[in-house]
């Protein structure tokens, strides 16, 4: 049996790395914009995966990613601050030094007059060796990319403003498409109808998200794929099992 797009795709990890987020005093909202960036580049993600500010936990869950995924993307960490940590850890699980750069120093001295320029902002300037700059139009301190690694911050706007400036260094497949079928049913009426049409679009992704508000249950049915036609004609049975179990669907 030959392999389906989904199988042959490119493979995304993402590491979020902060104790702010692990604590639950800080949302993380990242990992949503970066699946948004890779769906509509043709990327699988596969993994994601939230560690504390811990030279040891990073140095090994970079590693472990990095070898499981085509691409593996970071954030947090790359601040002024002692407990930003990432850049150095990169270092450690590449084994390449670390050290001010000067293109990235130039882009902070772009920014900052010399006397705003502190130590601790300088650190920013601090990137592995031979890593490539990620730019960062919105405060100028650089993310970087070590070989299939791409370290980000943890800023929700800086974030996306350097996942969108690396379309160019990802090679992606077909965009991910989807649709969704909302119906006023219980998700265990539908589970079974659903296991089948399942079965004979195994090329795609098909998930049952059930909901309650106040006593009206209900469920999105969310239809994946890269193949319009395919797609649409899993979108059709869906929609006419609905209607089967005296539901209305409403395409979402």
């Amino acid at each position: 049996m030959s392999e389906t797009p989904q199988e042959t795709a490119p493979t995304a990890a993402v590491l979020i790395i902060g104790d702010e987020i692990l604590s639950g005093r800080t949302q993380d909202v990242n990992l949503a914009m970066i699946a948004r960036f890779l769906g509509d580049w043709g990327v699988r993600l596969r993994e994601a995966r939230v560690i504390p500010d811990d030279e040891a936990a990073i140095v090994a869950a970079v590693n472990i990613l990095r070898a499981a995924y085509t691409y593996v993307f970071t954030t947090g960490g790359i601040g002024p601050t002692h407990d930003d940590i990432t850049a150095d850890c990169m270092a450690t699980a590449f084994g390449v030094g670390i050290d001010v750069r000067a293109d990235a120093l130039a882009l902070l001295e772009s920014r900052y007059s010399v006397d705003a320029l502190t130590p601790a902002r300088r650190r920013m300037a601090r990137i592995p060796d031979g890593a490539l700059l990620i730019g960062n139009p919105v405060s100028a301190a650089p993310g970087f990319q070590l070989e299939n690694v791409f370290v980000m911050a943890g800023i929700p706007m800086i974030a996306e403003t350097m996942m969108a400036g690396l379309k160019d260094r990802v090679a992606g497949g077909p965009p991910v498409l989807s649709a969704t079928v909302k119906a006023l049913l219980p998700e265990g009426a539908i589970a079974e109808g659903l296991g089948r049409i399942q079965a004979d679009f195994p090329d795609l992704s098909i998930g049952s998200y059930p909901w309650l508000r106040g006593r009206q249950f209900g469920v999105n049915l969310v239809l994946r794929g890269t193949d319009p036609e395919r797609l649409e004609a899993a979108r059709a049975l869906v929609e006419g099992l609905v209607r089967e179990l005296g539901g209305e669907p409403v395409e979402a």
